[in-house]
């Protein structure tokens, strides 16, 4: 029979000094989930194969499978935080690019002479 580990994967969010290593930080954690759901993936299949009663077998599966599901909630999450910044420092630099030494239509000055 083969026995599976059930440990769940537990993601630590917290502010990071500054955006750009948040932003890495979150790619790792993202690159981290996605590798476990792959591991889980090939311990599902491997539990399929190998030996056990059916009803172990089941069990087994439907563990593996709450914990798929979990890291897919948590990498939904951070794909959408991942998103929140990068919209947001993309708001940032088009407020930086309006400011007042750069024309745009808010900021014109009509000379007559």
């Amino acid at each position: 029979m083969t026995t599976i580990s059930t440990t769940t994967a537990s993601i630590q969010t917290g502010s990071a000094g500054s955006s750009s290593s948040a932003s890495n930080d979150i790619a790792s954690q993202i690159s981290r989930i996605t590798q476990k759901i792959t591991k889980l993936t090939q311990q599902l299949k491997e539990v399929a194969n190998g030996s056990g009663s059916t009803e172990d077998k089941k069990k087994q599966q439907e563990m593996i499978q709450q914990q798929i599901q979990q890291l897919q909630a948590q990498l939904a999450q951070l794909q959408r935080k991942q998103a929140e910044e990068a919209e947001q420092k993309q708001t940032q630099q088009q407020a930086k690019a309006e400011g007042v030494n750069k024309p745009s239509d808010d900021h014109q000055i009509d000379v007559y002479i």
